[in-house]
């Protein structure tokens, strides 16, 4: 099966109140843990590239390992461009095969974050390409971008609702709360942000930061209205922590097969977990 975008399962996933995970590609041991789990699952999933991960594979390589993905599963896999800084970079994007994009405006001014958003969408969608448009300031470190607690601005619902109506996005992230990287704290989560622009929106909510944030907090937002949750850092500290153990435990081992083998196995279940609370097992 070819790589399809967004918009063949977010509009089932509002629907049927269950949400479908981005899972960040970050290398090849990345690619098949997230493939892996989605096929013994029978979920659709959308894998996450952003423009630091572009830079460390190689666009080129990035796009053929999703297209492998895609055809050896049989599954609707999306290959997302995930936060997108310029209109320059999205079109690169989707020129190399990429089926949906992000593009992230939400540190500018609203009206010019509207401009740029539609922009985007215009194009992409004359080619069938999907988009994410985000608002609000979600915390945490993205990559190379840092955006301190106190930075952090939650979307305002009517501002998210007006932005969807002008730009035409095909889901929404809006900052409710959570943030890239891993918490120190439970984050709290505005629910009420959530229900009042799904309920006025015809596209789901997008949760950023998803990593950490406790299963009961997933399950209300998901039943509130989010209909995509971005996993990323789990899936780091899972490999990472796997491959210290292994290397603490003999020295002697020097064969990355050895240690990104189980690597690779330790976040595929991160991933199983993530797909069965989400709700998506089952859907593809």
């Amino acid at each position: 099966m070819p790589l399809v975008p967004m918009t063949e399962f977010l509009p089932r996933a509002k629907a049927e109140k269950f949400a479908v995970g981005q899972f960040n590609m970050n290398n090849l041991e990345f690619t098949k843990a997230i493939t892996e789990a989605a096929m013994e699952e029978r979920s659709p999933f959308i894998f996450g590239v952003s423009e630091g991960a572009i830079k460390y594979m190689g666009l080129e390589y990035a796009v053929a390992m999703a297209r492998a993905a895609a055809e050896q599963s049989g599954l609707p896999i999306a290959l997302h461009l995930d936060h997108g800084s310029s209109f320059e970079m999205v079109m690169k994007c989707i020129r190399a095969g990429f089926t949906s994009v992000m593009f992230d405006g939400s540190h500018l001014p609203l009206e010019e974050n509207i401009r740029l958003t539609k922009k985007v969408v215009e194009a992409a969608h004359a080619v069938g390409v999907s988009v994410e448009g985000e608002l609000g300031t979600i915390g945490g470190v993205e990559d190379d971008l840092s955006v301190e607690d106190e930075e952090a601005m939650l979307a305002k619902p009517e501002e998210a609702i007006r932005f969807w109506e002008e730009t035409g996005v095909d889901c929404l992230a809006i900052a409710v709360g959570t943030a890239h990287g891993m918490y120190k704290g439970e984050p709290r989560i505005r629910f009420e942000i959530i229900e009042e622009v799904a309920k006025n929106i015809d596209v789901p909510i997008v949760l950023h930061g998803g990593s950490g944030v406790p299963d009961e907090a997933i399950r209300r937002s998901i039943e509130l209205g989010v209909g995509k949750i971005n996993v990323n850092t789990e899936n780091q500290v899972a490999m990472t922590k796997t491959i210290r153990e292994i290397l603490a435990k003999d020295e002697k081992v020097y064969d990355p097969r050895k240690y990104l083998g189980p690597a690779k196995d330790a976040m595929k279940e991160v991933v199983r977990a993530k797909i069965r609370l989400f709700g998506s097992n089952g859907k593809a």
